[in-house]
Formats: C-alpha cells, sequence, structure tokens
C-alpha cells in the first residue's frame, strides 16, 4: 500500500477538509475490477463530506470546524461553459475535477471555496453524502420541465432513480418506477411511489400505459444507465406518450453504444429525448445548494436511503455488498472515515 499525500491548499480561495463519510454509486461500481492503466493509482470516489482543515487568506463562507458537504462538479473555470455556470459540461470536467474535489475515497480534499457548503447542525454527515446523488436528480427534474399532477415513470430504482422518485412526488407528480430488485421496490413504496413495476416478471410498458390513462407517461427517467441501457432506452421511449419526454439520466459507458430506436415513431410523435449530466446551476441557485437546502427543510428525507456502512479499510467489502444489490439489498453503501 502507498500513502498518498495530503493535498496543500494552492491558492487563497481554496479549502482543505477532512473526509468524513463517502458514498459508493453506479458509476463507481462500473469501475471497480475494471482494467483501467489510466486510473491507476488514482483516487475515486465523488459523493462526499467532511470538516474543514485549513482554509486560504481570502475564505470566507467557511471556516476551521465546519462541517461541509463538498461539491465535486468542477470545470476549468475559464471555457465558455464554465462562463455561464454551466461547468458541468466543461471540456475539462473530469481532468479538474479528479485533481481536487473528486477524491471522496482519501483522507483529505481540496478544492475552491463555493464547492464547500456548511451543513447545518440536524444534517449528519452521511445525509449529506447523499447530496450528489439527488443533486444529479434534480438536474433532470429541472431539464425536465415536470409539474405538479405529472404522470412520471422511472426505470431503475438505485440511488438515482429513488432520489428522482422523492423529488417527483414532492413536486406533486404520480410516479409509477420500474426494477428488477425486489428490495429496491419495496424501498421504492415505502418512499411513496404510487405503483412499483418487477420489469423481470412483468410487462413495465403495459403497466406503465395502464397508469397513465392508456396515453403513456408525460415523463419518463431512465436511471438505470451502464450495459441495460440497450434495453433500458428503447422501453422508456414506449412509455412514453406522444410529445412526451424521455430524460436521460443513467451513465453511458466511454465508446460509442448502439441502440436501435424506433425513429420514425419517435419523431412523428414529437418525443423528445433529453439527456442530463451532473447538476451545476439552476437560474442564479446552484442546484446542489437547493438539495442541502430540501433536506435540511425536510422535504425529503434521504436516510432511508442508507443501507449499509463500512469502514474505509473494509472498502471491498463495501463495493463488494454494493455490487450484489440483488443479494443483499443495498443502495446507497456509504464509507465512514472516522
Amino acid at each position: 500500500m502507498t500513502e498518498a499525500e495530503r493535498p496543500i491548499i494552492p491558492a487563497p480561495h481554496f479549502v482543505l477538509a477532512r473526509v468524513r463519510v463517502a458514498g459508493i454509486c453506479g458509476t463507481d461500481l462500473r469501475h471497480w475490477k475494471k482494467h483501467e492503466p489510466e486510473l491507476e493509482c488514482h483516487i475515486m470516489g465523488h459523493e462526499l463530506a467532511g470538516e474543514v482543515v485549513e482554509v486560504g487568506e481570502a475564505v470566507t463562507n467557511v471556516k476551521p470546524g465546519d462541517r461541509v458537504v463538498i461539491e465535486t462538479v468542477m470545470g476549468d473555470g475559464v471555457c465558455e461553459y464554465c462562463r455561464v455556470q454551466r461547468y458541468n459540461i466543461c471540456e475539462h470536467l473530469y481532468d479538474v475535477r479528479t485533481r481536487y474535489v473528486s477524491r471522496a475515497y482519501a483522507e483529505y480534499v481540496a478544492g475552491p471555496a463555493d464547492k464547500f457548503y456548511k451543513l447545518p447542525d440536524h444534517v449528519s454527515f452521511e445525509e449529506a453524502s447523499l447530496i450528489d446523488t439527488l443533486s444529479v436528480c434534480l438536474h433532470a427534474q429541472h431539464l425536465s420541465g415536470l409539474g405538479i399532477n405529472d404522470k412520471v415513470a422511472i426505470i431503475g430504482a438505485g440511488p438515482i432513480g429513488l432520489g428522482q422518485l422523492m423529488l417527483a412526488k414532492a413536486s406533486g407528480a404520480d410516479v409509477i418506477i420500474c426494477d428488477t430488485v425486489p428490495s429496491a421496490l419495496d424501498l421504492a413504496t415505502r418512499l411513496g411511489a404510487d405503483a412499483v413495476v418487477h420489469s423481470g416478471a412483468e410487462d413495465a410498458v403495459a403497466r406503465v400505459k395502464a397508469f397513465s390513462g392508456g396515453l403513456g407517461a408525460d415523463i419518463v427517467f431512465e436511471c438505470a444507465g451502464g450495459e441495460s441501457m440497450p434495453e433500458t432506452l428503447p422501453q422508456a421511449t414506449r412509455m412514453v406518450r406522444r410529445a412526451g419526454k424521455v430524460v436521460v439520466v443513467g451513465g453511458f459507458d466511454a465508446g460509442e453504444t448502439s441502440i436501435p430506436l424506433e425513429w420514425q415513431r419517435i419523431q412523428m410523435s414529437e418525443i423528445r429525448l433529453v439527456l442530463s449530466a451532473s447538476f451545476a446551476m439552476h437560474h442564479i441557485y446552484r442546484e446542489q445548494g437547493m438539495v442541502l437546502d430540501l433536506i435540511a427543510k425536510g422535504r425529503i428525507d434521504v436516510k432511508p436511503l442508507i443501507t449499509h456502512r463500512f469502514p474505509l479499510d473494509r472498502i471491498n467489502e463495501a463495493f463488494d455488498v454494493a455490487d450484489r444489490k440483488l443479494e443483499t439489498g443495498a443502495v446507497f453503501v456509504a464509507i465512514t472515515m472516522d
């Protein structure tokens, strides 16, 4: 084992924090046990909360000892997209974020002060580690234009899909959610889903059509991603109504992915495909700050999503449990640094 150097504060507006809790998400699992030479000796993880240790002389929003959630979406700050606060689509996003704030499985992280949000006393580190997940969901919901009483279908009941469910319900929508993991569907019911579908045993498209009065959902969120996308994306286009929206939240693997779609039907129905990536700003508000505010006010309760906890020295066991969710019932697995 090689010890990583403790990060330094490279500029007056930077903050150094000690990580207290980090999470495991689907993106992390897609890299686990996969030979990727470019990631060798690279610290991973992007869902984290911690405690401020040191601040640069220009920092005014946090101070040593403050409990914080750390935003890990960070662009280069100088490109055309960063200049209009759409840093989530910065061309250098991954190069920059992984050099600084996107190092959740480390003891310390350093980054610009505006990526550190002070936590209210009643919001725990564990709850805060889920703010990244819910911020991805909130960005997707903003892009969807979801409104009160909309009929919404969600494919995938992992942390993203369940977060999408909670936000949609908080916004007054009727929600049906599909997955193949019974424990995840049980949790979805407890979180307020109006209907759940075991898509391995039922006709998910028929269930969504029946749920929406035969028309199809106003909005379908594809939250499964990865290897399932060639199946779930066409399925989403069959679940949505004419002139409805399919919002792709689940991630694709790098490289080209061929997915045949009924393009004539999609075009003739004016179905809109909306691609959502990470999160950034909504008008004048930071989406990560908005999620923190929702949790602090009790409008969404993320605690039920945390199903397992492991110390950092058992991280491989934690990843194994997260990966075997059908057997373990894992949703969000927290890594504690105490």
